[in-house]
This record gives structure tokens, C-alpha cells and sequence, in this order.
């Protein structure tokens, strides 16, 4: 029978497997209190928060959650790193810690939406644009060819518009001539 206590660590595990947008694995050991201490602050003014798991509770969560692939980047002591919001932001507050940080601490991989990251893939996350520049850019890149469309589109009845506004302009000497045609021919 379990104890209520570890029920409720793997209930809170589980929660916060579900929410996570990303959750990533480190090892810690060989850590001062202070240097965790440190670790913690920073990556709480980050939005992440960093939870230290027994591995048999982390595994029943897990599976509890539908994420057994958590597993995969788990080995010896370890520490979760749980990001909710924007998982690039979240990556970048890690790799900023983790360049400063003691020889301690060590970054295994990480899950995201269900797939497993290793540590070079962290790399190429954080090296990513921000959210705000990718979103322009994707925009910009449907832009074009819907304006060349549009264009495309748009060039006969342009071309139609500016033959007929010739065509008004010249219609005032063309009543005129014909006018005179008539006078002369009646005369």
C-alpha cells in the first residue's frame, strides 16, 4: 500500500507532466544548497519551475500522465525543469543558467509536445528567433505570394481602366471633330 505522501508526489508529478509545454532533465549532483538556491530563483523569474524527483515516482507519473517518454532522459539523481509557457523563452532561461553554472550540473534532454530532445537539440531550440520575429517572418513569407497574386489579378482590369480613362480623355475632341463634320456636311 502506498504511502499518502508519495500518492501525492506522483498526483503533482503528473500535473505538472500534463500542463508542461516542456520538461526538461538535469542532473545536479555535487551542487551546493546555494548553487541550487540560485538555480531555483533564476529559473522561477524565467516562469519555469524546478522540482527535484525520486525516478520511481517520476516513472509512475509518467505513465500516469501519457508522457512515458519523460523516461528516456532520466538517469541517475534528478531534477525537472517544467516550462508551461513558450517553450523556446523556457530553453533559453536553462542554457543561460547552464553557462554559468557549476560543472554539477548537467543538462540530459528534455520532452516537448511529446518528443524526446537531446541536449544538442536544446541548442538548436535556443537558437531559434524569438516567437514574435518567426510569426513576422512567416507571415511576410505568405504575404508575397499572395500580393504577386493579387497583382496577377489585378493587371487587366488596370490595364481595361487605363485604356478607358484614355479613351474619356479623348472623347471631348472626338464630339468636337464630329460635331464639325456634321456642320460641314449640312452647309
Amino acid at each position: 500500500m502506498p504511502r499518502p505522501e508519495k500518492v501525492r508526489a506522483v498526483e503533482e508529478l503528473k500535473e505538472r507532466l500534463q500542463r508542461a509545454s516542456l520538461a526538461i532533465s538535469t542532473g545536479f549532483t555535487g551542487m551546493t544548497v546555494a548553487e541550487m538556491n540560485e538555480l531555483r530563483r533564476r529559473l522561477r523569474q524565467a516562469g519555469l519551475e524546478f522540482k527535484v524527483v525520486k525516478n520511481t515516482l517520476l516513472r509512475l507519473a509518467a505513465e500516469q500522465a501519457g508522457r512515458p517518454q519523460v523516461m528516456q532522459v532520466v538517469e541517475g539523481p534528478t531534477a525537472i525543469a517544467f516550462a508551461y509557457g513558450d517553450p523556446v523563452e523556457a530553453a533559453r532561461a536553462l542554457d543561460e543558467y547552464a553557462r554559468t553554472a557549476p560543472a554539477a550540473f548537467v543538462v540530459r534532454g528534455a520532452v516537448m509536445d511529446g518528443t524526446v530532445l537531446r541536449p544538442e537539440d536544446l541548442k538548436e531550440l535556443v537558437a531559434l528567433p524569438p516567437r514574435p520575429q518567426l510569426l513576422a517572418e512567416v507571415a511576410g513569407r505568405l504575404q508575397s505570394p499572395l500580393a504577386a497574386l493579387v497583382g496577377l489579378l489585378e493587371a487587366p482590369f488596370q490595364e481595361l481602366s487605363l485604356c478607358l480613362q484614355s479613351l474619356l480623355g479623348e472623347l471631348p475632341a472626338l464630339i468636337e471633330a464630329r460635331a464639325q463634320q456634321l456642320e460641314q456636311a449640312q452647309s
